[in-house]
């Protein structure tokens, strides 16, 4: 009897993990039609990509597409246990750490156009240039490599070299072999963390006072760029609490493997993929001039189609 309801619970476990996997492969496939669908618009005018904050938009779109994607080959090679050489998936992980840290940074930088563009209107041409753009996404490529450095250099320091001739199932957590390395990576990340905090509240300060004071036009536009902000701050909590998962997840783990597993695939959905999903609502359809674009496509299509 106690074989049988092991069966049945195994049975209706992996049929929990089936369905599971198949809703993640249809959130991750509308999500990227989404992301294309707006980096195409981005292209069809000269105002998009001329403009900073239109090529950050960009950069967040490409990076959380690159993630979305990435994140779901690993899920498919976890759920069907396909392995590869270590070396192979170091070289995977290595990307999608760098590309995990390059979101929030980018949304940071965002961030600071808008206080720029609100309280210091003066000067936002001049700071928020064509050049200017160029030279903050070679900077955040590079800010977002220091934490990717910090977890290579532990991992190079500790792996011995037959590690690197292993056959293993990849995922980004290869790299950490001893428990302090877990804590490092947690503690550098919230340390980025802590310092964007900083300064998209900071920024809403800012933004806040310029509210008051301002009228008409201005008041209406510069509250819109405190919403934005605001959006900004909540894709970076739920960001930061991802840091956290791993250590929930490993507490759950020792309790029960069935709520382990539902746990896991909760913290996957609402703080890995959620946040991804939510640039193209807070810059793409609340900006009327990307509107305005986006409908020319889709209805310019569908003229052409019939």
């Amino acid at each position: 009897m106690s074989d049988n309801n092991s069966l049945v619970g195994g049975e209706s476990l992996q049929q929990q993990i089936n369905d599971q996997v198949i809703i993640v492969q249809l959130l991750v496939m509308i999500f990227l039609c989404i992301n294309f669908l707006l980096i195409l618009t981005f292209f069809q005018k000269e105002c998009f990509y001329t403009t900073t904050r239109y090529i950050l938009f960009a950069v967040t779109l490409l990076s959380d597409s690159f993630i979305l994607l990435m994140s779901d080959v690993l899920l498919i090679l976890h759920y069907f246990q396909i392995v590869m050489h270590v070396w192979l998936c170091i070289i995977i992980s290595v990307v999608v750490l760098l590309y995990m840290t390059i979101t929030p940074v980018t949304l940071t930088a965002m961030t600071l156009e808008r206080y720029v563009a609100i309280c210091m209107p003066l000067r936002h041409r001049q700071l928020c240039s064509w050049h200017s753009a160029i030279n903050c996404i070679l900077i955040i490529h590079s800010l977002s490599s220091v934490p990717c450095i910090v977890v290579l250099s532990t991992f190079f320091a500790s792996a011995s070299l037959s590690f690197y001739e292993r056959h293993s199932v990849c995922s980004v957590d290869i790299f950490l072999v001893h428990w302090w390395q877990k804590h490092l990576r947690s503690a550098v990340n919230q340390f980025y963390f802590l310092i964007m905090c900083i300064t998209i509240v900071f920024s809403y300060v800012k933004i806040m006072k310029v509210a008051k004071t301002a009228s008409g036009e201005n008041k209406k536009s510069t509250w819109k760029g405190l919403r934005t902000v605001i959006l900004h701050a909540f894709q970076l909590l739920l960001c930061l609490i991802q840091l956290w998962c791993p250590f929930i997840e490993a507490a759950v783990l020792q309790i029960n493997f069935r709520i382990f597993h539902s746990v896991k695939y909760f913290n996957y959905i609402i703080f890995n993929l959620a946040p991804r999903c939510l640039s193209p609502l807070i810059y793409g359809l609340r900006d009327e001039i990307f509107v305005h674009a986006l409908k020319h496509i889709c209805f310019g299509s569908c003229k052409r189609s019939i």
